[in-house]
């Protein structure tokens, strides 16, 4: 890059700056990153109790309230108002979005759960490959 476009990106607003520390917490980790097995149950479990369901109701009480309001809109002799099909339209892509978050949350659940016993697996397969017999060991 020369010097006539880092002075163009600095007219624009993308700088960057090179005279900083790291953290002191010694980088990118969350302080509350859920790290334990009782942390990640207890996390998957929250997920399972109260996100699920209540993202579910939630979904559940706007698509009512849509329906109606979409219905309400539409007028009984055919010529309803513009609102009618844009709310069933912006409804559409607002169930899209739980649909999308519900199954994001499942992942996440699965992951927490699924961690501790890949990280249990992992851990053995490596006890079992360094344990292996050495020309060594039979000195």
């Amino acid at each position: 890059m020369t010097w006539g476009e880092w002075d163009s990106k600095a007219d624009s607003g993308a700088q960057m700056r090179l005279n900083q520390l790291a953290p002191e917490t010694g980088g990118g980790g969350a302080p509350d990153l859920a790290s334990t097995p009782a942390q990640k149950k207890a996390a998957a479990n929250a997920i399972e109790k109260h996100l699920e369901p209540d993202t579910k109701k939630a979904g559940d009480t706007a698509e009512e309230s849509t329906g109606a309001a979409v219905r309400e809109f539409s007028g009984k002799d055919g010529h309803g108002w513009d609102t009618s099909p844009a709310l069933k339209k912006a409804h559409e892509a607002w169930e899209k979005q739980v649909k999308a978050l519900m199954g994001r949350l499942g992942s996440e659940k699965s992951a927490l759960r699924n961690t501790s016993v890949l990280l249990r697996g992992t851990d053995v397969g490596i006890a079992v490959q360094t344990r292996q017999s050495s020309s060594l060991d039979k000195l």
